[in-house]
């Protein structure tokens, strides 16, 4: 029963000190947990649709990094800052999701760690 980590640094975002308090991917047996994956750093200027196609391809990247990809995502949790653009971030969603193999998904309003954080969203996928 392994046990991978990747830790990362939260860096500059209020309410979150800096160092390895959590980490950004664990991977036990074949199943890979992603962290709540947001822009890093958060950019004023991009809209949902932006930060949205940003956090994807970083789940992307991450999911590669253990052997697996997005066809294989089995549940998916997302926070957007403000439901009113759930619209415009599902439309990115629904341009990058595998449509043979959709996740199940929860999609949630919630004040984020930053004010400049529009969407969150957490994966947890099998290899």
């Amino acid at each position: 029963m392994a046990i991978t980590r990747q830790h990362f640094m939260v860096g500059d975002i209020k309410a979150a000190a800096p160092g390895p308090v959590i980490s950004q991917v664990v991977t036990h047996n074949d199943t890979v947990y992603l962290a709540g994956i947001v822009t890093l750093p958060p950019n004023p200027d991009d809209d949902v649709r932006t930060q949205t196609r940003k956090v994807l391809q970083r789940i992307d990247e991450l999911l590669a990094s253990e052997g697996t990809d997005k066809s294989k995502i089995l549940s998916a949790q997302v926070w957007l800052a403000d439901m009113d653009t759930f619209a415009e971030h599902n439309e990115i969603w629904n341009e990058w999701v595998d449509p043979d193999n959709p996740p199940v998904r929860v999609c949630v309003e919630a004040r984020l760690a930053h004010p400049d954080f529009l969407v969150e969203i957490q994966v947890t996928a099998a290899r």
